[in-house]
């Protein structure tokens, strides 16, 4: 079970029961102990956070007007905030210098294009630089990386000397972008090497910020790694990526925040460039209790209308197969559909039912672009059975999926 659907199960059972006395919340203390436990939050700090939790339920006075069971979730969320990190990070948007620090399999390389893109949406011009000259392929992949997200980049494949290939690439890049991110070596484990080459780079590049960049799976580890780069460098943040294929997440969250070596800066869940926000512990935990995230929604929704084929479907006010298309892919822009679903505060819905409903939405996609320009304009043509038959073969669809799809478009306009 992962973290969120845990804590939210907790908090169902505390907060459906028929008496919500001391019996009540200490069993549910006991389920939240496991829940954490069991996603690789630090023992000590598991038994120090339920018994605040407790005592502040049992014995501190409920808001006024507020039930036991709404003062109780209330509790659950700010401790949990609390343990998690408790205020927002805000990113610095202006012209900066960025080392970016990790060890093998962090995810650095993948961080810095979603960085770009995160300070791209500010308005501001990205490029990196090529400071791995260990990996083999880093130089290649990092490029790969930056042409995805239109950013810069620099790097320079005949030398070994990593201070040096940073200075060439301040010189080149400096006059012509905002921000500027820094590559590093990684290595399987800190060591005093990295720490000296670290070192070097940061004298030439003199950063306005150092993030160190750690995967959720590594879990409380991840305490540990904050100091040790915090110590050799001094460290401006952390960015915890894969949070959507951990169940460490959580772990990873609380270690660093217990260990003071540096706050939580940004957190990463998924591949895609966009899957990437700054860290705001109040919202996370209001995530993992299945409280909506409407900003977030809005942010979506909003990003979508700029979309010119759903602005021109909008306008016109009209529904026939081609904006049914533009609104399915836009929806799709706004990620996948179990994330927007949670982002309204359904969020154990059976994977099974999200499942169909995508394949669903995948089978209508399929089946209009095998429609010819007059089908997609004019709905009632697709009425007729052999162009239904013609269609569903084009796609490869079933031929009660292309009716199906008929039936819903028509009771829409």
């Amino acid at each position: 079970m992962d973290l969120g659907q845990g804590i939210r199960k907790a908090l169902a059972k505390i907060t459906g029961a028929a008496l919500v006395d001391e019996k009540a919340v200490k069993e549910f203390s006991k389920d939240l102990q496991r829940v954490l436990i069991t996603n690789d939050v630090e023992v000590r700090l598991v038994s120090s956070l339920c018994k605040r939790i407790e005592e502040r339920i049992l014995k501190e006075k409920a808001t006024p007007g507020a039930t036991i069971r709404e003062h109780a979730t209330k509790v659950v969320y700010e401790e949990l905030s609390s343990l998690m990190g408790g205020e927002a990070y805000a990113p610095v948007v202006a012209k900066k210098k960025i080392l970016l620090l990790g060890l093998f399999g962090s995810g650095k390389s993948t961080t810095i294009a979603k960085l770009a893109k995160f300070y791209q949406s500010k308005g501001l011009k990205v490029a990196a630089i090529a400071g791995d000259v260990h990996r083999p392929a880093a130089i290649d992949q990092l490029e790969q990386l930056c042409k995805s997200v239109n950013a810069g980049f620099f790097a320079d494949r005949k030398h070994k000397d990593a201070a040096m290939i940073v200075k060439q690439g301040l010189e080149t890049l400096g006059p012509h972008y905002d921000v500027i991110i820094v590559d590093t070596a990684g290595r399987s484990a800190f060591d005093e090497e990295l720490a000296f080459e670290l070192k070097a780079i940061d004298k030439v590049l003199n950063a306005d910020e150092k993030f160190l960049v750690i995967s959720a799976d590594i879990g409380q580890v991840a305490a540990k790694q904050a100091k040790q780069f915090d110590d050799a460098v001094g460290l401006s943040g952390v960015i915890v990526t894969k949070m959507d294929g951990s169940g460490k997440g959580g772990g990873a969250l609380s270690a660093v925040a217990a260990s003071k070596a540096a706050r939580i800066a940004f957190i990463a869940s998924g591949e895609k460039p966009d899957a990437f926000e700054a860290f705001d512990a109040k919202k996370f935990v209001a995530r993992l209790c299945g409280f909506p995230d409407l900003e977030a929604l809005l942010s979506k929704a909003k990003e979508i209308s700029q979309e010119e084929n759903l602005q021109k479907a909008i306008e016109e006010g009209k529904l026939d197969f081609e904006t049914f298309l533009a609104q399915m892919k836009a929806m799709k822009k706004m990620g996948p559909l179990k994330q927007i679903m949670q982002m309204v505060g359904a969020y154990d819905l059976p994977e099974e039912m999200v499942g169909k409903s995508e394949e669903k939405m995948k089978s209508f996609e399929a089946a209009i672009n095998s429609m010819t320009r007059a089908e997609r304009k004019e709905p009632k043509l697709v009425k007729v059975r052999s162009r239904q038959e013609r269609i569903a073969k084009g796609s490869g669809q079933k031929m009660e999926d292309v009716r199906e799809m008929t039936t819903l478009t028509e009771s829409r306009r």
